[in-house]
């Protein structure tokens, strides 16, 4: 199938193609969305066909490939967007295919996402950008969860306008009153969803009913056809009105003479002499140029890239925001934000990402699960973690301060994505409802003990001495072997164990995935606190995730931590299985027992490595001893 029925770059491009320039016409950014199946592809390519934007190799080749795919169907028009072999075979759309197209009133981008629930993802990446929803639904099958699930990801995504599209009209012969239904249902459905404007149009995309030309076989809707209202739809730009923000993306410093900072600006206008605030530190400046490439601009607005030179030597990096000294965003390290899970592992409350909001990229895990969103009756559930599509209302923490903006106020500055740390792939998508000032009103107490004369005291540096492995792997045993030696030695030791951790501090955790978090989330908080007083800490848990370990390792300082591995075979901890513990998970009696129905993550790079059983606890612990001693954690022993 060949492209040249849209031009797929730059609005210029596109005026080029159809004959008009950008102040004649406006463009507007819509998406369509819906359930599997419901035709938003075939609605796209009926678009293009009615607007004359197919030629006729094209419709040749469109022909062919009907035969090839769709060989008992007449031209399939959703051939036109589908363009990977795979959404060609099943008849879905699987990524986010984007088409432009215009007619004399007006340009149009339109994001196809796909239905299926799996790909959610990927709809909410098509949404990101766009004005007006057009939302399909089967006029067969009415409102569907996927149907409602869309409906609600375009409300927090902030878009106002929606277009009911009842499409396959025709195989339900007209029913004036079935789409009545439809229409009621869903006007009930999305009245807290704060939509603006709601139309619903009956359509047949397949053979172009209310599509660009009013059907005669719908006499009785006397509405607008779907085309036409998107003509005359008026979408104001909010990013105009928006308070000034720029998001700093590089330091640009080609020679000695010249330092500027380059970025896009996100909301509001910006003249050459504004007084700029640089966010976090609230340092002032002004403006003394802003560039385009070469081309030098008195101002520029929402939307435009650009370099600018400030009036002072201020410390400007990227991931700052310039903001007006009296309009200036929000600064903190903790914020409540609607959550949507894209990721195949579930949320896990406490659990390190990395948080990317505009420039900026910083650790950040989810402290609280305020509540889950019902996505057909848009209920608030209680819930510990969410699971891949689901929505949820969380608390967020970050690392260290940062800049931002409710997202109804701003959309580059109050939506963020997470990612995985070890996958890098992208989990979650959040839009910030409030910053929280929880932590911001804490400050640290200064003491008159410090930690290196806490260290200079005890005569040793400290240290975290982590043992990870299976139940039953000698951890514990090991651990105790470990501290008497080194208590002998004159050495301040803390052994925090797993089984004694539980019985107190930790009594309220079970062994879900989100409680091991917390468990070891706990455990790091107080081995820290441990180490500030100059403790060599050794702690004993099965801490089966590598995410967890890796977190605690970043709570403390560099060389602290030690990750000793105490490798057994599950068969071996199985055949000792000293509390019985293995005997009861093989019979069912204890869910989520590490090794048997949970999963465990051998480290990749531990510190040491300790074969189970290949010497007794005493000489085992003597490895221990010796890295601890070549690290200059301790001295070496007589």
């Amino acid at each position: 199938m060949g492209e040249g029925f849209y031009v797929a770059g730059t609005l210029l491009d596109m005026n080029r193609q159809f004959g008009a320039s950008s102040e004649q016409r406006d463009l507007l950014r819509f998406l369509t969305c819906g359930s599997v199946d419901d035709g938003k592809s075939t609605l796209i390519g009926r678009l293009l066909f009615e607007q004359k934007l197919v030629l006729d190799d094209q419709m040749a080749a469109l022909a062919r490939d009907t035969r090839k795919y769709r060989p008992d169907d007449e031209i399939d028009y959703a051939l036109l967007v589908d363009g990977l072999e795979a959404e060609r075979e099943q008849g879905i759309t699987i990524d986010v295919a984007y088409r432009y197209f215009a007619t004399p009133k007006r340009s149009f981008m339109v994001a196809d996402t796909p239905g299926h629930e799996q790909y959610t993802r990927n709809m909410v990446t098509g949404a990101s950008n766009a004005e007006l929803a057009v939302l399909l639904v089967d006029a067969r099958k009415g409102l569907t969860a996927q149907t409602c699930r869309h409906a609600n990801v375009v409300s927090l995504l902030g878009i106002r306008h929606v277009v009911l599209a009842v499409n396959k009209i025709d195989l339900v012969d007209f029913n004036e009153k079935g789409f009545a239904a439809i229409r009621d249902r869903f006007s009930a459905l999305a009245e807290p969803l704060n939509f603006k404007s709601i139309v619903a149009v009956p359509i047949s995309a397949r053979h172009g009913d209310n599509v660009s030309t009013r059907s005669e076989r719908t006499p009785w809707y006397n509405g607008p056809t779907l085309l036409a209202f998107l003509e005359n739809i008026e979408v104001s730009d909010e990013r105009a009105a928006a308070a000034f923000r720029m998001p700093v993306q590089a330091v640009s410093r080609p020679h000695a003479n010249f330092r500027g900072y380059s970025g896009t600006i996100a909301s509001g206008k910006l003249r050459r002499g504004d007084e700029v605030a640089i966010a976090p530190s609230l340092r002032t400046t002004r403006i003394e140029r802003i560039l385009v490439g070469a081309d030098e601009l008195d101002e520029a607005f929402a939307g435009d890239a650009v370099t600018v030179t400030l009036r002072d030597e201020v410390d400007v990096s990227r991931g700052d925001v310039l903001a007006p000294p009296r309009g200036l965003p929000h600064i903190g390290a903790q914020f409540t934000a609607h959550l949507i899970w894209m990721g195949e592992e579930h949320l896990l409350p406490g659990r390190a990402y990395v948080l990317k909001l505009a420039t900026r990229s910083i650790g950040a895990s989810v402290t609280e699960i305020k509540y889950r969103i019902d996505v057909e009756t848009l209920a608030h559930t209680a819930a510990r973690t969410l699971e891949m599509n689901e929505i949820g209302l969380c608390n967020i923490a970050v690392s260290q301060p940062i800049v931002f903006d409710p997202y109804s106020e701003n959309h580059t500055t109050g939506a963020f994505i997470l990612i995985d740390r070890t996958s890098n792939a992208t989990v979650a998508a959040g839009m910030i409802l409030h910053g929280l000032n929880r932590a911001e009103t804490v400050r640290p107490q200064a003491l008159s003990v410090t930690k290196t004369e806490r260290i200079r005291l005890k005569g040793h540096s400290p240290a975290l001495v982590w043992f990870t492995g299976l139940s039953g792997a000698g951890k514990s045993t090991i651990a105790n072997a470990l501290e008497a030696r080194l208590n002998a030695m004159g050495v301040h030791t803390l052994l925090l164990d797993g089984d004694n951790v539980r019985g107190r501090l930790n009594k309220d955790l079970g062994f879900t995935d989100v409680d091991r978090v917390e468990n070891i989330r706990r455990v790091g908080e107080v081995a820290r606190l441990m180490l500030d007083g100059g403790l060599i800490v050794l702690c004993a848990f099965i801490s089966p995730f590598t995410a967890e370990r890796r977190m605690v390792r970043e709570m403390v300082d560099e060389g602290e931590f030690l990750e000793v591995f105490v490798d057994a075979p599950l068969e071996l901890c199985i055949a000792r299985d000293p509390k019985g513990l293995y005997r009861r998970a093989l019979a069912g009696e204890i869910r989520n027992f590490t090794g048997i129905d949970q999963i465990y993550e051998p480290p990749a790079a531990p510190e040491v490595v300790l074969q189970s059983g290949s010497g007794t606890p005493g000489e085992l612990a003597d490895f221990v001893i010796a890295e601890l001693e070549r690290r200059g954690i301790i001295g070496p022993q007589p």
